[in-house]
């Protein structure tokens, strides 16, 4: 059911407000001009929108992952990669502290990345290593009193501003498996360096880079969990992660409906508007009818996921549907809107682009369908 709670429809007013009077002013600016959004981020973090889910003894909001999934797509709506950037730092950076730290490190780290007071980053895909994790090549090597991390990471969210890396490495080598375990990192560790940011198709504002370790000594007290559980751990927060890139696409597509909507009512042509003519229409309605598809999917997963109960098909299904519906949205609010869809003076084509990063982050479409099959066969 879509019917939201009294705290759920508030933090949706507060953070739709915030979005369209502090974010859509700037939100083609910087996409042209490739700019964090430093002050709007801060802003977020001020406000609590970048500890939603996280209990208030470690200065979070301590609400839900229905909400969560509510801020990420209205910042969504309005501009993608406000959406990615609070995404990437709640459920990939911050998040694996809460699962999986011991209460030294909850206490350390949490209530400045829940408070906004720094931001946090997700180290895990190398340059040769996209969907095949275990093919990490990134090692730390056992030390006297910690490890030393040497190797490089790539398309790493947050990587230029974030004050706090989660970075999994490679523990024990082994012709048979390597095992791999997750650390916390602090960006300004001797022997760390970022590369210039990515010149990408879309998300232009959010910050993406390659992260490189050189020689980089981690305290043992800065190993994540357990040694060699790793890859687990990766595979747990990106089935969660599932649902945030979800939420992100579903923002991207009401972004793209809304924007279609109102246009094909403004647009006169042969003397009526343009959205009286059966073949818009009748796209507006696909556009609307799958966009409350994918909001039930995503909630859904939101739900299971709070109820404690198995979302991880649910997320994939959420994910896979929602980051395609928001990349034909945007691609036919294009096409309503003609020309003028093809230029920068209406929102939909940058939309357009942000949309189609969504089919890939977070496990690509391929990777959802197969593990869509590989569960069916296990019901």
């Amino acid at each position: 059911m879509l019917t939201l709670t009294e705290d759920q429809k508030m933090i949706q007013d507060v953070i739709r407000d915030f979005a369209e009077n502090e974010i859509r002013p700037i939100a083609g600016k910087i996409d042209e001009d490739m700019t964090f959004p430093e002050e709007t981020i801060k802003k977020l973090g001020e406000l609590g929108f970048l500890g939603v889910p996280f209990p208030e003894e470690y200065s979070g909001a301590g609400m839900d992952t229905v909400s969560y999934s509510i801020v990420v797509e209205e910042l969504s709506k309005v501009c993608a990669s406000h959406g990615i950037t609070v995404a990437a730092h709640i459920s990939l950076g911050t998040y694996p502290i809460y699962m999986f730290g011991n209460e030294d490190q909850k206490r350390k780290y949490l209530p400045k990345l829940a408070s906004g007071q720094s931001l946090a980053s997700f180290c895990l895909t190398e340059p040769e290593t996209g969907s095949d994790v275990k093919s990490l090549k990134t090692y730390a090597e056992k030390v006297d009193g910690g490890y030393n991390l040497n190797g490089g990471k790539a398309f790493i969210t947050n990587a230029g501003f974030a004050d706090v890396y989660i970075v999994f490495a490679i523990t024990k080598k082994s012709e048979e498996k390597n095992e791999i375990s997750a650390f916390i990192l602090e960006s300004n560790t001797p022997g760390i360096s970022v590369a210039p940011k990515e010149k990408k198709m879309g998300w232009r504002a959010s910050d993406t880079r390659q992260v490189n370790f050189d020689d980089v000594f981690i305290p043992d007290e800065n190993l994540l969990g357990e040694e060699g559980k790793g890859f687990y751990y990766a595979m747990e927060i990106l089935d969660g992660g599932r649902i945030s890139v979800g939420a992100l696409s579903l923002g991207i597509a009401e972004g793209a409906y809304e924007a279609a909507l109102s246009y094909a009512k403004d647009r006169q042509q042969f003397g009526r508007p343009i959205g009286k003519f059966q073949a818009i229409s009748m796209m507006l309605a696909d556009m609307a009818t799958q966009i409350h598809a994918a909001k039930l999917m995503i909630y859904e997963a939101s739900q299971l996921k709070d109820a404690g109960k198995d979302f991880i098909k649910e997320a994939s299904m959420a994910k896979l549907y929602a980051s395609e519906i928001a990349t034909s949205i945007a691609r036919d609010s294009i096409q309503v809107h003609g020309g003028y869809g093809y230029t920068k003076e209406y929102p939909v084509e940058r939309l357009f682009r942000d949309a189609k990063a969504c089919e890939i982050g977070e496990g690509t479409s391929e990777i959802q369908r197969l593990l869509i099959a590989k569960m069916l066969f296990k019901e």
